[in-house]
This record gives structure tokens, C-alpha cells and sequence, in this order.
């Protein structure tokens, strides 16, 4: 009987995830756990347990490093090598290297290995489903929802890696720079060129595609899932990336229908609950599931006693703070003295300035809080700004102040035009989706340089790495070296 390798999904036979059993190192050469590929394509449950278990290592610990806990990590990554998530001080050292921008020339950093292998065995799962999932019996809706899942999963993984590793897509032009290594069998290992960038999105397209098609009419089990309306909220991302506004702003519009804006006090809430009515996609993080100083609530939440929160907590970039008026609740969420008096934080908490408070974890000694991923926000936001570039500004305007009001009780309507209301705009952007891993990808589809001065961020904490230029390197990040040694036909970036 053949055995398959699955490296990030463990499976049992009842359907329920084998947590305990998975290693945390998923790099071996070996699998720690294989099973059969008669039982994976038996039933629509054994294929969904292996989708589980890809649901479960979004968040869990790998290599043995809390600061490797999946996409979650990924998250924070994208938000610290940006202005607008500030440490005050170095910590316990984690995500220093990555604000430093460090790594992202070094093919021997961690810090681009684990991305690249991390979405890369996520593709190998999902591949190896789509490879056993036509065999499989029973409910065919549930089959459906399974392969449709693993597309949306593939189709995510080359996203990630792409934006990261390949150049800028600019709308117009060939596209034709390398981009990343297209995977679509879980049985073929063997080396292989990059794809351009242009061929890397078009696969991209083709997994989403066929999942908004094989999840339609299936049961969206929770948040956790993939279902028809975030899979048309990644292809809105994706369309935002590639300048393609008119297909960012139908998916986005389509994506959000169903989903309500949070109030202002479900805002305040903390950040931690999938069940809200306005997130599309989260992580669920149960109890006994709990990885302590690995979750993300451990790095980015205001109350957790982890030493990184205690030494290093998360501060908003002085100048998007004040760029918005105080009736605005995600202004709220921010103390500009540092103290957050109605959080009663213990007093081995360091206080700085501006410190956020939007994640909360459940209490000072238990650090679990699911972990948003897709909310119905980021559409409007992505459909105001495809409607401006459409030359549509009226439009935008009507849907960025839907969610505006939602916000601030107080606001009335743009005072701005043009170029000018783009910018305020932009900064809706970066204040709603402050902390939840948007903003290297932001700037860099957006051509725009990383600019830390003038802000309250720290020249020693950062090295002094005030401004990167959009044409620098650095942001198409090294292909890992252990990917060169390994793969003969693969090119280094430059």
C-alpha cells in the first residue's frame, strides 16, 4: 500500500486531528506521520480531517520556534518591515531582525526559508487531496468541499509566496521576471525552474476559480473554512495586487455581501473572536490548544504577561494616529499616555506612549485569542479604492463612508479630491487594518518607498533603517539557500 506524505496534516481514522502526534519540525526529509492514500481518498470526512489539520498549522509552532506559528507569524513579519507597527525596544529579540529588514537579502536567514518552506509543504498537503480526492466516497458535497478547500489553500500559498519572493506586478507590462516555483503534484518532487511572475498569478487564478466553483452550495462549517465568500475575498486581493480594478471591486463587493460592519463595541472587544458577524476567515485557537508564548496574542495582544508584551509592547505610528479625529474608535484603541488604565495591567508592565490595545488575549495568563485573517472591512476597503482607480470617485466615496461611519459616530462626508482623497483613503487602510499583516504588501504593490521618519519609532531599535526605497533589492525577498543547494534548476534573485 502507498503511503503519503503529509507533513503538516496528521490524521486519524475517526477524522480527528492527531495534535499530539505531528512533530513540530516539518521540514525532516522523512514524514514523522504518513498514512495511507487509500484511507485519504475514502471519504469526504478523511479528506477533511486533512484539511483540518492545514487549518491547524496556520497557527501552530513549527521548528521548535514560538516565533514560527504559522501564517500568524507571517502576519506580524509583514506588519513590523512597515511604519505603522512600532517596537519601542528590542525585547526578548523577536521580529527584530525582520523590522531591521536583515533578512530579506539573506538566503541563510530563517526568516525566508520559513515562508517558503511553510507555504510550500502547505501546497504538497492541499496537492496531495486534489491527487486522492476524485476516489473519494460518500457525501459528494463534502468531497467538494474538501478539494475546494485544497485549491483555495494552493491558490494562497503561491500568493503569499510570490508577493514575497517575486517583483512588483504592474499592470500592463509582461510580467515575465521570475517569480516562484509553481507546484501542483504532491508526488513530484523533482527540481524545477521558477515561473515568471505573470505564470505564477495565472495558477493562482485557475485554483481560485475552480474553488468558488466547487465550493458553491456547500455548508460553510465556520470561520475557520474556506467557503465561496473569502475565496472571492482573496480573489478581490488578488486582483488588487495586479491592478485589475474592475475585478477587485466586483469580488470585493460580492465577497462582503452577507457580512455586517462591527459596532463600535464589538470593536473594542479585543480582537479575538471568529464568531464576530464581520470576519470572513479567522483561526479558531481552542484551550487545550493553547501554545502559550507562541500564539499570536503572545506578540500583539496589550495584555498578556509574555515577556515580549511586558518589555516590547505593540505602538502605533504617532502620525497615523494623529491623522484621525477622537470620535474614531480605532483611535480609542490607542493610549497616547501609555497606561491603559481600564486594563489594570500588572506593574511589571512597561508603559510607552501609544501603545494598542486592539488584541487582547483572554487574560494576562492565558494568551489565546483567535486570530482574524479576512474581515469585511478590508472589501470595502479594497472596493473604494478599485472604484477610485476606475476613475470612480463619487462611488468610493459612497462606499469608503460606509465604513467610515461605522467608525466615527461623528463623521459627516471627504472634504477631499483627487489625489488628495486617495491618500486619505490609504490611511483608512492602514488604520483599520493596523496589526493584521497588510502593510509590506501594501507598500510594496503600491511602489511606495518604507518611510519611518518624522514617526515615535526607535533609531536604535531599528538600526537606523528610517527609508527603503521602492527600487531597492530588498523587497523581492532571497530565495532560501537550502532551496539552491536542493534544487538545481532554480535562479537566485539578485
Amino acid at each position: 500500500m502507498k503511503k503519503v506524505k503529509i507533513y503538516l496534516s496528521c490524521i486519524a481514522v475517526s477524522g480527528l486531528l492527531f495534535m499530539g502526534a505531528c512533530s513540530n519540525d516539518f521540514l525532516d526529509v522523512e514524514p514523522t506521520d504518513a498514512v495511507s492514500e487509500d484511507l485519504v481518498a475514502s471519504s469526504g470526512e478523511n479528506l477533511m480531517a486533512a484539511i483540518n489539520g492545514m487549518h491547524r498549522n496556520m497557527y501552530k509552532r513549527q521548528n521548535d520556534s514560538q516565533g514560527q506559528n504559522g501564517y500568524t507569524a507571517q502576519m506580524i513579519n509583514a506588519d513590523v518591515m512597515g511604519e505603522d507597527v512600532i517596537l519601542p525596544t528590542t525585547g526578548n529579540g523577536w521580529f527584530v531582525t525582520v523590522l531591521r529588514w536583515l533578512h530579506t537579502d539573506n538566503e541563510s536567514s530563517s526568516y525566508v526559508s520559513y515562508p517558503w518552506d511553510f507555504w510550500y509543504s502547505m501546497i504538497k498537503n492541499a496537492n496531495i487531496v486534489l491527487a486522492n480526492g476524485e476516489e473519494a466516497e460518500g457525501d459528494p458535497l463534502l468531497v467538494n468541499k474538501a478539494l475546494g478547500e485544497a485549491h483555495a489553500y494552493r491558490a494562497f500559498g503561491h500568493f503569499q509566496l510570490v508577493q514575497m519572493f517575486g517583483k512588483r506586478y504592474v499592470a500592463g507590462e509582461a510580467n515575465d521576471a521570475l517569480g516562484v516555483v509553481i507546484r501542483t503534484d504532491g508526488y513530484d518532487n523533482d527540481p524545477k525552474p521558477r515561473a515568471t511572475v505573470q505564470e505564477v498569478y495565472d495558477q493562482v487564478w485557475e485554483d481560485l476559480e475552480k474553488a468558488e466553483e466547487l465550493l458553491d452550495g456547500t455548508t460553510h462549517t465556520n470561520n475557520s473554512h474556506f467557503s465561496v465568500a473569502n475565496v472571492r475575498g482573496i480573489m478581490a486581493r488578488v486582483a488588487l495586487v495586479q491592478q485589475d480594478y474592475e475585478k477587485a471591486a466586483s469580488y470585493a463587493e460580492a465577497a462582503r455581501e452577507g457580512y455586517s460592519l462591527m459596532s463600535a463595541d464589538d470593536y473594542k472587544s479585543g480582537f479575538n473572536d471568529y464568531k464576530n458577524g464581520e470576519w470572513m476567515w479567522g483561526i479558531h485557537i481552542q484551550e487545550d490548544q493553547s501554545d502559550g508564548y507562541g500564539n499570536f496574542m503572545a506578540f500583539m495582544s496589550r495584555n498578556y504577561a509574555s515577556t515580549q508584551i511586558r518589555t516590547s509592547p505593540k505602538v502605533m505610528n504617532v502620525l497615523l494616529y494623529d491623522a484621525f479625529p477622537d470620535s474614531d474608535v480605532r483611535k480609542q484603541l490607542v493610549d497616547p499616555t501609555g497606561l491603559h488604565e481600564d486594563l489594570d495591567l500588572p506593574s511589571n508592565f512597561s508603559k510607552f506612549e501609544y501603545t494598542s490595545q486592539k488584541f487582547m488575549a483572554a487574560s494576562t495568563s492565558l494568551s489565546i485569542g483567535d486570530v482574524p485573517f479576512m474581515r469585511a472591512a478590508e472589501m470595502y476597503l479594497i472596493e473604494a479604492e478599485a472604484k477610485y482607480k476606475m476613475n470612480q470617485e463619487a462611488a468610493s466615496k459612497l462606499v469608503l463612508a460606509e465604513l467610515v461611519s461605522a467608525r466615527d459616530p461623528e463623521f459627516l462626508a471627504f472634504t477631499t479630491t483627487g489625489e488628495a482623497y486617495y491618500e486619505e483613503l490609504l490611511l483608512q487602510r492602514r488604520m483599520e487594518l493596523w496589526g493584521e499583516g497588510f502593510r509590506f504588501f501594501d507598500l510594496k504593490r503600491l511602489g511606495r518607498k518604507l518611510d519611518r521618519t518624522d514617526t515615535n519609532t526607535s533609531r536604535t531599535v531599528i538600526n537606523n533603517l528610517y527609508v527603503v526605497e521602492p527600487d531597492d533589492t530588498r523587497w523581492q525577498w532571497a530565495i532560501p539557500r537550502q532551496e539552491i543547494n536542493a534544487n538545481e534548476e532554480i535562479e537566485p534573485n539578485p
